[in-house]
Protein backbone atom coordinates (compact mmCIF):
# COMPACT_ATOMS: atom_id res chain seq x y z
CA UNK A 1 0.00 0.00 0.00
CA UNK A 2 1.47 3.35 -1.05
CA UNK A 3 0.83 6.64 0.69
CA UNK A 4 0.90 10.28 -0.39
CA UNK A 5 0.91 12.93 2.36
CA UNK A 6 -0.27 16.52 2.51
CA UNK A 7 0.84 18.17 5.75
CA UNK A 8 0.06 21.58 7.23
CA UNK A 9 -2.56 22.69 4.70
CA UNK A 10 -3.86 25.99 6.09
CA UNK A 11 -7.41 26.93 5.19
CA UNK A 12 -9.58 29.77 6.41
CA UNK A 13 -13.16 28.73 7.13
CA UNK A 14 -16.18 29.41 9.32
CA UNK A 15 -16.61 26.31 11.48
CA UNK A 16 -17.49 26.27 15.17
CA UNK A 17 -20.38 26.20 17.60
CA UNK A 18 -20.00 29.84 18.63
CA UNK A 19 -21.69 32.51 16.51
CA UNK A 20 -18.49 34.56 16.28
CA UNK A 21 -16.65 31.57 14.77
CA UNK A 22 -19.22 31.37 11.98
CA UNK A 23 -19.11 35.14 11.50
CA UNK A 24 -15.39 35.91 11.80
CA UNK A 25 -13.87 32.61 10.70
CA UNK A 26 -10.45 31.27 11.59
CA UNK A 27 -7.53 29.30 10.23
CA UNK A 28 -7.60 25.52 10.35
CA UNK A 29 -4.76 23.11 9.53
CA UNK A 30 -5.29 19.82 7.72
CA UNK A 31 -2.91 16.88 7.51
CA UNK A 32 -3.93 14.11 5.14
CA UNK A 33 -2.44 10.81 4.10
CA UNK A 34 -4.09 9.11 1.18
CA UNK A 35 -3.45 5.58 0.06
CA UNK A 36 -3.22 4.74 -3.61
CA UNK A 37 -1.28 2.32 -5.78
CA UNK A 38 1.55 4.37 -7.32
CA UNK A 39 3.62 1.47 -8.67
CA UNK A 40 2.95 2.45 -12.30
CA UNK A 41 3.77 6.11 -11.58
CA UNK A 42 7.07 5.01 -10.09
CA UNK A 43 7.90 3.15 -13.30
CA UNK A 44 6.47 5.50 -15.93
CA UNK A 45 7.07 8.91 -14.30
CA UNK A 46 3.69 10.20 -15.50
CA UNK A 47 1.19 12.30 -13.56
CA UNK A 48 -1.55 10.26 -15.23
CA UNK A 49 -0.48 7.22 -13.19
CA UNK A 50 -0.98 8.77 -9.76
CA UNK A 51 -3.50 10.91 -7.92
CA UNK A 52 -2.18 14.45 -8.13
CA UNK A 53 -1.78 16.08 -4.75
CA UNK A 54 -2.63 19.43 -6.37
CA UNK A 55 -6.02 18.05 -7.39
CA UNK A 56 -6.53 16.54 -3.94
CA UNK A 57 -5.74 19.89 -2.27
CA UNK A 58 -8.31 21.57 -4.51
CA UNK A 59 -10.93 18.97 -3.51
CA UNK A 60 -10.08 19.42 0.18
CA UNK A 61 -10.37 23.20 -0.11
CA UNK A 62 -13.70 23.02 -1.93
CA UNK A 63 -15.24 20.56 0.52
CA UNK A 64 -13.87 22.23 3.64
CA UNK A 65 -14.70 25.83 2.76
CA UNK A 66 -18.03 25.29 1.00
CA UNK A 67 -20.23 25.15 4.13
CA UNK A 68 -20.15 26.04 7.81
CA UNK A 69 -20.14 23.23 10.38
CA UNK A 70 -20.47 23.29 14.14
CA UNK A 71 -18.00 20.47 14.69
CA UNK A 72 -14.58 19.78 13.26
CA UNK A 73 -15.60 16.12 13.37
CA UNK A 74 -18.25 16.84 10.72
CA UNK A 75 -15.89 18.99 8.64
CA UNK A 76 -13.29 16.19 8.62
CA UNK A 77 -15.94 13.67 7.52
CA UNK A 78 -17.06 15.95 4.68
CA UNK A 79 -13.47 16.21 3.45
CA UNK A 80 -12.98 12.44 3.62
CA UNK A 81 -16.21 11.83 1.73
CA UNK A 82 -15.34 14.37 -0.97
CA UNK A 83 -11.86 12.96 -1.57
CA UNK A 84 -13.04 9.35 -1.71
CA UNK A 85 -15.89 10.30 -4.03
CA UNK A 86 -13.82 12.37 -6.43
CA UNK A 87 -10.83 10.03 -6.64
CA UNK A 88 -11.83 6.38 -7.11
CA UNK A 89 -8.17 5.27 -7.11
CA UNK A 90 -7.78 6.40 -3.48
CA UNK A 91 -8.83 3.56 -1.23
CA UNK A 92 -8.15 5.10 2.20
CA UNK A 93 -7.66 8.53 3.78
CA UNK A 94 -6.34 9.54 7.19
CA UNK A 95 -7.22 13.12 8.08
CA UNK A 96 -6.17 15.20 11.07
CA UNK A 97 -8.05 18.48 11.30
CA UNK A 98 -6.45 20.98 13.68
CA UNK A 99 -8.11 24.04 15.16
CA UNK A 100 -5.30 26.21 16.56
CA UNK A 101 -7.57 29.18 17.29
CA UNK A 102 -10.25 27.26 19.19
CA UNK A 103 -12.00 29.53 21.72
CA UNK A 104 -10.54 27.89 24.80
CA UNK A 105 -9.23 29.86 27.75
CA UNK A 106 -5.98 27.95 28.01
CA UNK A 107 -2.48 27.89 26.57
CA UNK A 108 -2.46 25.20 23.85
CA UNK A 109 -1.11 24.53 20.37
CA UNK A 110 -4.34 23.23 18.84
CA UNK A 111 -7.26 20.90 19.31
CA UNK A 112 -7.69 18.23 16.65
CA UNK A 113 -9.71 15.33 15.43
CA UNK A 114 -8.27 12.45 13.42
CA UNK A 115 -10.38 10.14 11.28
CA UNK A 116 -9.62 7.25 8.94
CA UNK A 117 -12.02 6.30 6.18
CA UNK A 118 -11.73 3.71 3.44
CA UNK A 119 -13.82 2.26 0.69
Amino acid sequence: MDKISIKGLRLFAYHGVNPEEKENGQTFVIDMDYYVNIARACQMDSIDDTVSYARVVKAIRNAFCENKYDLIEKAAQVVADAVLEEFPDIFKVDITLKKPEAPIKADFDYVAVTISRER
